[in-house]
C-alpha cells in the first residue's frame, strides 16, 4: 500500500517561493521567543520582551556569517582541509578558501527533520552519512528548549552509526547583542587562563600563552571591550558552583545577555565580529563554546573519539534581561 499523496498535475508553483533556509519553527515561554530553522538547525534569533539577543540574517539566501549556525563535527577551523586519523590520512573540502582552510564542519547547511515539536521544545535530527573528507556515519540530535526564567538551553548528541571510530567535535556560533548601544560600549566578564596564539593571515595555532592579569584579555571583572580586536580561543576556564563557565555581556543602558556552557567544553572562542563591510562590522560578539580548539583534527587536542554506537552530548544556555 502507498500512502504517498498522489501530486499528478498539481500546480506546485501556486503555493510561492520556498524559504531558503527550510521550515521556521517558533518557540515561546515567558517573555522569551526563539526562531529556528530546519536547515542546520540554525538559531535564527532569540529575544526577551521583543529585544533582540542575537545578530540575524537575512530572511533570504543561506544563514550570513555562521550566525547561529550548530558546527559540526569539528568547531573552527582545519589547516589544508587535510588530517590523519588512524593512520588514514584524509582530506576535506576547502570552505574557507582565501586562507586555505576546511571550516565550520559540514552540517550548517544539512537539512534536519523535526522528531518533536511543543511550544517550548523542538528536537532536530540529521544523519552525517560518510564523505571522501569524513568517512564516518553520524546521527545528530539538536534539542531546544526554552524556559521562562532559565532561557534557552541547547543540547547537540552525536552517535557514532558507523563500525569504526569517529574523530568529533561541536559549538554553537551565536552572535550576542547586548543592547542597542555599539559594540564598542559593551561590557565583556568571563574568566579565562590561556589564549591560543593563532597566525595573523589564517587564523591557525601557533601555541598557548597565559592570559596576562591586566591585559587586553583579563576579563575576569566586566571590561568594556572598546576598538579591542579578538579573534581567539580560550581555554583553562573559570566555572562556577555548577561547572559551567559563564560569559556576560553587557550594554550601558542596563541591557545584556549571558552564554553558558558545560564541562563538555573546555575551550572557548570568542569574535568581535569585525568585518569590511560597514552593515556587518561589529554588529554582535561571536561567543562559541566548543569540545575542541581551532584545527583540532591535525593537532589531535581534545578530539572527542566516538566509538562505534557511542554517544556524545555537549549544552549551553543563552538569556537575557
Amino acid at each position: 500500500m502507498n500512502d504517498a499523496p498522489d501530486t499528478t498535475g498539481l500546480d506546485l508553483s501556486a503555493a510561492g517561493p520556498a524559504r531558503d533556509r527550510g521550515e521556521l519553527f517558533t518557540l515561546e515561554a515567558g517573555a522569551y521567543r526563539a526562531e529556528i530553522s530546519s536547515v542546520g538547525a540554525i538559531l535564527e534569533s532569540l529575544t526577551i520582551g521583543g529585544r533582540d539577543l542575537l545578530v540575524r540574517s537575512p530572511e533570504t539566501g543561506p544563514m550570513q556569517f555562521y550566525r547561529g549556525a550548530i558546527v559540526a563535527p569539528w568547531p573552527n577551523r582545519i589547516g589544508d582541509g587535510t588530517y590523519t586519523w588512524d593512520g588514514q590520512e584524509i582530506r576535506t573540502a576547502l570552505t574557507e578558501p582565501e586562507r586555505g582552510n576546511a571550516l565550520h564542519g559540514l552540517v550548517c547547511f544539512q537539512a534536519f527533520s523535526p522528531t518533536a515539536l511543543s511550544e517550548d521544545e523542538l528536537v532536530l535530527r540529521t544523519e552525517l552519512f560518510p564523505s571522501p573528507g569524513y568517512p564516518f556515519h553520524l546521527l545528530l540530535t539538536v534539542h531546544y528548549a526554552l524556559d521562562p526564567q532559565e532561557g534557552l538551553t541547547t543540547t547537540v548528541t552525536a552517535r557514532n552509526l558507523g563500525a569504526q571510530d569517529a574523530p568529533y567535535g561541536v559549538c554553537p556560533h551565536p552572535y550576542l547583542v547586548a543592547g542597542t548601544e555599539p559594540l564598542d560600549t559593551w561590557s565583556l566578564q568571563v574568566e579565562t587562563g590561556t589564549v591560543l596564539t593563532v597566525t595573523e593571515d589564517r587564523l591557525l595555532p601557533t601555541g598557548t600563552a597565559p592570559v596576562t592579569p591586566g591585559g587586553d584579555f583579563d576579563f575576569r571583572t566586566a571590561k568594556t571591550l572598546g576598538p579591542l580586536f579578538i579573534d581567539h580561543a580560550f581555554t583553562d576556564l573559570g566555572r562556577d558552583g555548577q561547572g559551567r563557565v559563564v560569559v556576560s555581556v553587557s550594554a550601558p543602558g542596563g541591557t545584556g545577555v549571558e552564554l553558558t556552557a558545560g564541562p563538555e567544553c573546555p575551550w572557548l572562542q570568542i569574535h568581535t565580529g569585525d568585518r569590511p563591510e560597514p552593515e556587518n562590522n561589529r554588529r554582535g560578539l561571536a561567543v562559541e563554546p566548543m569540545t575542541c580548539p581551532p584545527d583540532a583534527f591535525r593537532s589531535g587536542t581534545d578530539v572527542v573519539r566516538l566509538t562505534s554506537g557511542a554517544e556524545h552530548a555537549a549544552s549551553w544556555s543563552l538569556r537575557g534581561w
